[in-house]
């Protein structure tokens, strides 16, 4: 009850309940070609000394932070200390405490005491108030993820470790990292020369995308998965950072794996919904669809400051780089250096105007909650902006209050308790009376219109 009434008064005050994501190494042993830490990658590397760490989370706590990541880099080189934070976050009172792995730990399940080192490694993450914890996989096909990571046999070994997971109370994630390997050589190979017309080509990108996720899906759930959570593409070049954004958090590339145009992210988004519909009954998926729907706007024709939530990054959400130890926005907006967190006062930072807010990347960490949250904080901080919008937009407040419900019977996620069935088997009817919304399925009637191709 207090903390339900700790998040009203941030709203009343314009306010998210805070989060901080922080890096405490770059060190990894991946080889992900989506990633610029990757084991191959030449660069110095940091870790952040466990006080510093603790110092900033007791800085968090005072500051009325809610939610703390702690990432990489992998984050589970040093298990111990890993835990060893996790319990002081908990004991400074932060509620929601998150963090994962690329799933080198689960590799070599042939190995004999295999069980037996993923159950002490299950055993001291649940000894602590770890609440979400996730597990990466890249491509629905399991050679695909597993070359991309170097880690040959890793999905076999997820699948003989999630049960061990779940008997210590921990209900892993899957976290798919939205690349043009998801699908395999079908996603992998496609491309626009092969194809007369952006329309023929974008139709195909629809398609073949749509069949990538149902079986990521389907393979998450066949794994053992209860949850999913899924990270859109992201990559900076020359032009954006000249816009503003300058990645301090290494975790992006230019390479093409992870560009998409932006006639290709709308079609993207537009596939992810549907099939998040189809299966949001089945496994408690994070991404929420009036995010989804926001990014297919901000990357349409018509895209204007209305038409998304800006990002709280920098005001309610922040990043700390291992590097240095600084505070930023968010990993990307690497020229706005706060300092230590220990000198920042989070709570006075002036909240911009909607129109002025960050929308330059679509980090799903900060992006998501900004739009699950924007309709509350709009109620009290610009309601004539709140009527103009869903005048604008006059499925979006439907989209949004089916997020909410959807969320509260996923028990807002919390990565301690398995999955109700039932109540999640409330949206398996919802979701194909919503999913045939012309608005957000491929009508090739309005294709054309939509995307704005001749």
């Amino acid at each position: 009850m207090n903390a339900l009434s700790g998040v009203f008064r941030s709203i009343l005050n314009n306010r998210i309940p805070g989060q901080v994501v922080i890096q405490i190494t770059d060190r990894c042993n991946a080889r992900c070609p989506q990633c610029g830490m990757r084991a191959t990658e030449s660069f110095a590397r940091s870790t952040l000394e466990t006080d510093t760490i603790k110092r900033m989370i007791d800085a968090a706590a005072c500051r009325g932070v809610q939610a703390i990541s702690f990432t990489g880099g992998e984050p589970l080189l040093d298990l111990p200390r890993l835990v060893e934070l996790i319990r002081y976050a908990g004991g400074a009172g932060i509620p929601f405490i998150r963090t994962g792995t690329n799933g080198f730990m689960l590799a070599h399940h042939e190995k004999k005491g295999f069980e037996d080192r993923v159950s002490r490694m299950v055993d001291q993450l649940a000894d602590s108030p770890l609440r979400n914890f996730w597990i990466s996989l890249d491509s629905a096909v399991d050679p695909v993820h597993e070359a991309m990571r170097g880690f040959p046999g890793v999905v076999a070994g997820i699948a003989r470790a999630l049960p061990i997971f779940h008997r210590a109370g921990i209900y892993p994630a899957v976290n798919l990292g939205i690349n043009r390997n998801v699908g395999g050589d079908a996603t992998r190979w496609l491309n626009r020369n092969d194809f007369g017309s952006d329309r023929a080509y974008l139709e195909r990108f629809y398609s073949l995308y749509v069949s990538a996720f149902e079986r990521f899906y389907q393979r998450a759930i066949d794994l053992g998965f209860t949850m999913a959570n899924t990270c859109y593409p992201m990559s900076i070049d020359a032009a954006e950072c000249e816009q503003g954004l300058s990645a301090v958090y290494a975790a992006t590339t230019v390479a093409k794996i992870v560009r998409f145009s932006p006639m290709e992210k709308q079609v993207l988004f537009r596939a992810l919904i549907a099939v998040i519909r189809r299966f949001r009954s089945r496994i408690r998926i994070f991404s929420p669809l009036c995010s989804l729907e926001a990014l297919i706007r901000q990357y349409g024709p018509e895209h204007s400051e209305q038409s998304t939530y800006g990002c709280r990054g920098g005001v309610d959400f922040f990043f700390v780089n291992a590097a240095d130890g600084h505070t930023y926005p968010c990993g990307y907006r690497g020229h706005e250096d706060h300092g230590p967190l220990w000198d920042m006062r989070i709570g006075r930072l002036n909240v911009p105007a909607e129109a002025d807010a960050c929308r330059q990347c679509d980090w799903e960490c900060f992006r998501d909650p900004s739009e699950l949250f924007g309709p509350l904080l709009a109620v009290f901080s610009n309601p004539l902006g709140l009527v103009r919008r869903l005048a604008d937009e006059p499925g979006a407040l439907a989209t949004w209050a089916g997020d909410l419900s959807y969320y509260m019977a996923c028990g807002f996620f919390n990565g301690r308790r398995p999955p109700d069935l039932i109540k999640l088997n409330r949206f398996s009817s919802n979701a194909a009376k919503a999913g045939s919304r012309p608005s957000l399925i491929l009508d090739h009637n309005r294709f054309n219109q939509k995307l704005s191709i001749p």
